[in-house]
């Protein structure tokens, strides 16, 4: 891989973290309105799904698939599907800064599975990335009296975990479309998951969007979290993998964090400073970590060749 390409993964992987830490913005504005989680998510991919479209028939993309393409998207569509629906329930039970910033575990998962079904190895320098992020992800609990509630905390596990499996069935999957031809079927078959989700109770049920703030909502989250994050997590996975993907998410609890204080008005903290600055060294670490090590490994083979010549 060219360091060209390199910088290129790494930057969708970024743009991707960022955007897809946004959710909890256009979730809140949609709960405030009185929406529930099925609702917020039909509404966030139906609106996805037509921008995906509008793309693709301005861009000539031909919409044709076939059986295996179609099975895989069905299997994207209703993993992400099952993510966000735990994801956004989560924020009923806690606060949406801590949910998401503890679904950020999700790349322990990645790397993890990937390790064990797929024989990846687990390098220093992402394990080194994963302590520091990890130690960043504690140190961001605010710790103010607002506990983790049980329910709250199965959800995203839930969603970490089929977030996981998403990322690294798109990583094993032999699949060679463009982006926003794959995330038009993902989002597809995410509607038909949450339509039927809706029928398993009256509290599920989908509610009709009549209010101008809740549309505004939708039309962010179909936008931010999905439009922009899905395209160029594709991306970052194909060039880069599903593992340094996932740990350069850290940057969705942060974007959380910001959004937290900056339209909130949230307390931030010296601890939060500190949390921020391990999850960015995590980052960096993996960022620069292989491009370091080759460069030492360089560098000790010349000297090796110099003391070897005077020798």
């Amino acid at each position: 891989m060219s360091n060209t390409d390199k910088a290129w993964g790494v930057f969708c992987a970024v743009i991707a973290g960022v955007s897809y830490g946004t959710n909890p913005l256009g979730g809140l504005i949609m709960y405030s309105e009185g929406f529930n989680p099925s609702s917020v998510i039909f509404y966030r991919f139906i609106l996805a799904a037509v921008c995906f479209a509008v793309v693709m028939l301005m861009n000539r993309i031909s919409f044709k698939v076939s059986l295996y393409e179609l099975t895989t998207m069905a299997v994207l569509g209703l993993l992400f599907c099952v993510s966000a629906l735990t994801l956004f329930s989560s924020f009923l039970y806690m606060d949406a800064g801590l949910a998401s910033t503890l679904f950020f575990i999700y790349p322990i998962f990645v790397a993890l599975t990937m390790a064990l079904l797929f024989h990846e190895k687990l390098s220093f320098t992402i394990i080194i990335a994963i302590v520091f992020t990890l130690l960043g992800i504690a140190l961001l609990y605010r710790g103010d009296g607002e506990g983790f509630n049980l329910k709250g905390v199965l959800c995203v596990l839930g969603s970490a975990v089929s977030y996981c499996i998403y990322m690294v069935f798109i990583n094993k999957s032999k699949i060679m479309m463009s982006a926003i031809k794959m995330n038009f079927y993902m989002a597809i078959f995410c509607l038909l998951g949450v339509v039927l989700f809706s029928f398993t109770a009256s509290s599920n049920r989908l509610l009709p969007l009549n209010s101008p703030i809740a549309f505004m909502g939708a039309i962010f989250l179909a936008i931010v979290p999905t439009i922009i994050s899905l395209t160029f997590m594709v991306k970052a996975i194909k060039i880069i993998g599903s593992t340094p993907t996932s740990i350069i998410g850290a940057l969705e609890p942060l974007t959380a964090v910001a959004i937290g204080v900056l339209l909130f008005n949230e307390l931030f903290t010296l601890k939060m400073a500190i949390g921020i600055a391990l999850i960015l060294t995590g980052v960096l670490v993996l960022i620069a970590g292989s491009e370091l090590k080759e460069k030492a490994k360089l560098l000790l083979n010349n000297r090796t060749k110099q003391w070897r010549w005077r020798s």
